[in-house]
């Protein structure tokens, strides 16, 4: 069973930053890609920034410029760098890590952590 665990969540200022980590019970090299979601109260979850196999970044169109997605394969662990936070930031996160069989997509997520910036 693949586990996904996040930490470094927790209550932050506007302005300021915070960090992220996910930790895989197995090497982040056997997942296609890595990624971190958020989900605020009431609205559906969305994806935040994504990292490939190959390294690829993409980030949602709110946190460009802001946050940075990175990874360490020797410790299998995905990192979330999240600066100048503004409360719209405000939401529990979500690590997602998945890799591709035969016609089948597996999909595995962490427990979350909450974030709350405050204004």
């Amino acid at each position: 069973q693949v586990q996904l665990v996040e930490s470094g969540g927790g209550l932050v200022q506007a302005g300021g930053s915070l960090k992220l980590s996910c930790a895989a019970s197995i090497s982040a090299r056997s997942f296609s890609a890595m990624g971190w979601y958020r989900q605020a109260p009431e609205k559906q979850r969305e994806l935040v920034a994504q990292i490939t196999s190959g390294g690829t970044t993409n980030y949602a169109d709110s946190v460009k410029g802001r946050f940075t997605i990175s990874r360490d394969f020797a410790k299998s662990t995905m990192y979330l760098q999240m600066n100048s936070l503004k409360p719209a930031d405000t939401a529990v996160y979500y690590c997602n890590a998945y890799h591709l069989g035969p016609n089948t997509k597996y999909d595995y997520w962490g427990q979350g952590t909450q974030v709350t910036v405050s204004s």
